[in-house]
């Protein structure tokens, strides 16, 4: 047992931050990491994102694992004595749970080649990792590798489940403003309400066939109008999630949505922006491999699992970049659920995934 790691967990657990502004969660694992004496730091990257670099002199590939820095804006009610002192946030999708085991793994040089420990900012909105690639102090760290895991409820406690090809959904955010125009609640014909188009819009979107990519939408937030009795509405507000099992299969449901709208709009002015864009996690055949192998060689049971997991990873823009595997490790067949107020990561990962990273990197460097 990791006890160090663990008081290092509930630590993080106090103090979540919501993405983009792990300021201080941020300082709190860079502090911990200079004590380890890497061979570079290198801190802002991405945004409040943290590398360290270990490395062996010696010729041999770089590789990357990485962590997540952000909480969620969700009150925590897990009951647990080191709960969030913020009120209104919580490492309630187990972060605190991933920084702690990547910080297991720090001051290990490999055999060969460079291991960087990557501590990501904003995964839960789909923008960390595309800032990290974006930002040119990210060139000298560029891994030819690259692995993370996901705790995962529903797996039984410290399984282990990986596969080659998709791992994780692509997925977009549309926010779909609606404008007509107001009329008095007793003459609604004399104006242009968002209703008739909004229930459409609904039906359709309940009705997208899943397909061999499993496409699917689905209404988040809908608000029309103003709260009164007299008059009819003219404005309105749509957030649609939309997801695929493919980068290319999410461009094609949008632009077929995008049709549907311009067809159906009715004179109505439609206004589309997009957020929280994820692309799809694609395992590479031979990382995957990797992750499988050290499972196998540590005796830790293979997870029921069935890939790719619907919810997105920002984990997925890597996959273009590098030889990525994520995996998942399971939190416990009656754990609370991921984004629940009352989860909490369970200590006990700890020590499998520290143990799963160290012979996944001798693995790959020795």
């Amino acid at each position: 047992m990791h006890k160090d790691l663990i008081a290092l967990r509930h630590a993080l657990h106090r103090q979540p931050e919501p993405s983009g502004a792990e300021a201080d969660t941020a300082r709190f694992i860079a502090k911990a990491l200079r004590a380890t004496k890497p061979n570079s730091l290198v801190t802002g990257l991405g945004g409040h994102g943290v590398a360290a670099c270990y490395d062996s002199r010696m010729p041999g590939p770089t590789v990357m694992i990485r962590a997540e820095l952000d909480a969620l804006p969700i009150p925590e009610a897990s009951g647990v004595p080191y709960a969030s002192e913020r009120a209104g946030f919580g490492h309630l999708c187990g972060h605190d749970g991933h920084m702690a085991i990547l910080m297991g793994l720090s001051g290990a040089r490999p055999k060969r080649g460079r291991l960087v420990l990557l501590f990501q900012p904003a995964e839960e909105t789909g923008a960390g990792a595309r800032a990290i690639l974006a930002d040119p102090a990210f060139a000298a760290l560029r891994p030819d590798y690259a692995f993370a895991l996901h705790n995962m409820p529903g797996m039984a406690l410290g399984s282990v489940a990986v596969a080659p090809g998709p791992a994780s959904f692509a997925s977009v955010g549309w926010r779909i403003a609606v404008s007509g125009r107001e009329a008095h609640a007793a003459f609604p014909e004399t104006g242009q309400s968002p209703a008739p188009f909004l229930a459409q819009l609904t039906h359709h979107l309940a009705a997208l066939p899943k397909g061999a990519d499993q496409a699917m939408a689905t209404l988040c937030h809908l608000n029309m109008g103003a709260p009164t009795f007299g008059i009819a509405p003219g404005q309105a507000v749509a957030h649609v999630t939309l997801r695929a099992v493919s980068d290319s299969s999410l461009s094609v449901l949008e632009h077929d949505l995008q049709g549907w709208i311009a067809a159906n709009a009715q004179g109505l002015q439609i206004d589309i922006t997009r957020h929280d864009h994820f692309n799809a996690t694609l395992n590479d055949p031979d990382a995957a491999a990797y992750v499988e192998a050290a499972r196998h060689s540590l005796g830790l049971t293979q997870g029921a699992f069935t890939f790719p997991m619907r919810p997105s990873e920002d984990f997925g823009a890597f996959s273009a970049h590098a030889k990525c595997a994520l995996f998942f490790l399971g939190a416990g067949d009656d754990h609370a659920a991921l984004h629940d107020p009352a989860y909490d990561f369970p200590d006990a990962l700890i020590t499998p995934g520290v143990a799963m990273f160290q012979e996944i990197l001798s693995r790959v460097t020795g």
